[in-house]
């Protein structure tokens, strides 16, 4: 199976979780989001022993609430000792109501409005991470208004290439986010925040891109980052405390997927840090990474119902479910893998070639195309895998759809997390 929480019961039933997916999608309906709260446990320990093992006791994994944020995400990342990184005023605000301690949480984005800076602090943001000249203006002005001292980390572009998808690489010097090093601007802009009195500038923040598997992207965004703390150093005598390395470690989707060691990988990073670090003779500063697609990736499980099956002779077929791109428009934006199964058909031959398509009036209106399932028919249940990331958060109500509910499986337990919505909700802003 794709993902480590899937098997199939006697019957030739998907269980996700060790629950019967045929049961949740007739107690909850479909479309139906299911995450697995104990895999979630799972995917934040390993980045929370690996950190300890290899980093010490003051490093900190950040859970990347973009990958899917709602309240009980925060509880359960807070419970496992996870800070947060939240990118807008939503985040930040699902974060608070969920009882989440905000002075662990990082605030990112390139283009904070001056309210969502005063919203932010207002809810006791812990720490800034910096897009820009302009924005470190607006939070020093508003630090100052508020008559507080902002902590905040600049983020900059090292330079680095993942080789993953063009629309989530961000470390290359023309991206839109951060402050390159390579031009100079990303010492004028540190330089900047130690001349400003409402500023405490506590460190560096980059970030290279999603979905990555290549080796030694870390490492070798390290050796940029940890040869410009130096020249910090020796240019203004500043001591980086904290350096932030993004996220993104790849999971698998298809078979074909990699699979990616990340106590491995991050004991990798960690040599790779501390050699460089002897190496320029500056101090070690406390490590901070971001994870989000490899805490709730393979968590998460979408379930639909099958509505019709086009056979267009000589060319291909389509099996139409009740859901669509308005709850996973990730094939559409850019071309996402995913596998596919007939949820109460396990034990029967996936000899059917066909397009999984959604509902919506939209010819790019794809879930997975060249899928081989049993010959389906109306009713069936089909489950797509590794859907806990960029999904529910990427949701949306095109062609006025509902979005669906999110229900938490844990061991015998079953729970809704976010409502289904309703007609009602559809309409509520209407005037």
């Amino acid at each position: 199976m794709i993902c480590a929480n899937l098997e199939v019961s006697p019957s030739g039933h998907l269980t996700f979780g060790g629950r019967d997916t045929a049961e949740l999608a007739e107690k909850y309906g479909t479309p139906l989001y299911l995450m697995d709260e104990r895999r979630i446990r799972e995917n934040c320990r390993v980045y929370t022993n690996a950190f300890r093992k290899h980093f010490g006791e003051n490093a900190l994994p950040l859970y990347a609430g973009k990958a899917a944020c709602f309240k009980r995400i925060y509880a359960v990342v807070g419970s496992e000792g996870l800070g947060i990184d939240v990118v807008s005023p939503g985040e930040v605000h699902t974060a608070f109501l969920a009882g989440f301690p905000m002075e662990n949480a990082y605030f990112h984005g390139s283009n904070k409005a001056d309210a969502d800076i005063a919203f932010a602090m207002e809810k006791g943001v812990g720490t800034f991470v910096v897009d820009g000249p302009d924005e470190l203006a607006a939070v020093d002005r508003i630090a100052g208004e508020r008559g507080i001292r902002q902590k905040i980390l600049l983020r900059l572009t090292p330079g680095i290439d993942p080789h993953t998808y063009e629309a989530v690489s961000t470390g290359k010097v023309d991206s839109k986010f951060g402050v390159a090093i390579e031009t100079g601007q990303a010492r004028e802009l540190a330089a900047q925040a130690l001349g400003m009195k409402n500023i405490s500038l506590e460190g560096f923040h980059c970030h290279v891109g999603s979905q990555v598997f290549e080796e030694d992207i870390f490492q070798r965004t390290s050796l940029v980052m940890l040869r410009f703390f130096a020249q910090m150093r020796a240019d203004f005598d500043f001591e980086t405390k904290l350096y932030d390395i993004g996220g993104g470690y790849g999971v698998r989707y298809v078979e074909s997927d990699g699979f990616v060691d990340i106590e491995k990988r991050i004991g990798e990073v960690a040599a790779c840090i501390k050699t460089t670090v002897a190496e320029l003779g500056i101090p070690m500063p406390k490590i901070l990474m971001e994870p989000g697609r490899s805490i709730v990736a393979d968590a998460g499980l979408t379930l639909y119902t099958v509505g019709s099956v086009k056979r267009i002779t000589g060319y291909k077929n389509y099996v139409s479910v009740d859901g669509g791109m308005t709850d996973n428009p990730r094939y559409a934006l850019y071309g996402s893998k995913y596998t596919v199964y007939a949820a109460e058909r396990m034990n029967e031959a996936a000899d059917f070639p066909c397009d999984l398509v959604g509902r919506c009036c939209e010819s790019g209106d794809i879930i997975q195309p060249d899928v081989l399932l049993p010959e389906p028919k109306r009713g069936d249940l089909i489950a797509v895998c590794t859907t806990g990331a960029y999904n529910y958060s990427m949701a949306s109500n095109y062609n006025r759809v509902c979005r669906p509910p999110i229900v938490m499986v844990d061991g015998e337990n079953d729970t809704v997390a976010v409502r289904r919505e309703s007609l009602e909700d559809l309409t509520q802003n209407d005037l």
